[in-house]
């Protein structure tokens, strides 16, 4: 029974390495598109919004600075600049959310937050960083238009 189930193991596996071969076939257009190097990655930079020294900003105040945070984000994102953005959940390090940029340099991603009126009224305080990652991530944009129902 032992040697059955050692068979049946050894078979399974086997399969499960031929099906993993079978799909990661590479697709030269896609790479050149997306702007991905050799091992299919890209430059981005990666930002940290963080609460801002604005403390004295009143309810309404805030309001227009989110209506125009959210504005820039989806017009950025149009551009095809803001590769991903999103909030964090409630935590002890002040960190409000995160931006992904496709732009090259840290120079380029700090003329882009600059537009950002919630950043502009130091709402928000940013770090940014140049960062390697999956030229994958320029397809993210695509697939949530397919997936959200309601949109901003």
């Amino acid at each position: 029974m032992k040697k059955i189930f050692f068979i049946l193991a050894i078979c399974l596996s086997s399969f499960a390495v031929k099906a993993q071969e079978s799909t990661a076939v590479y697709d030269e257009k896609l790479a050149k598109e997306l702007g991905a190097d050799d091992y299919g990655m890209k430059h981005y930079v990666f930002c940290i919004l963080k609460t801002g020294t604005n403390t004295t900003a009143t309810a309404e105040e805030k309001s227009k600075y989110f209506a125009g945070h959210m504005a820039n984000i989806t017009r950025l994102a149009k551009e095809g600049k803001l590769v991903v953005a999103g909030p964090f959940m409630k935590n002890d390090r002040n960190y409000r959310g995160i931006f992904i940029f496709n732009v090259a340099t840290v120079e380029e991603a700090q003329a882009l937050v600059a537009t950002d009126p919630a950043v502009k009224a130091k709402i928000f305080e940013v770090e940014l960083t140049p960062w390697y990652s999956s030229a994958s991530l320029m397809e993210v944009a695509k697939v949530h238009d397919k997936i959200a129902k309601t949109k901003f």
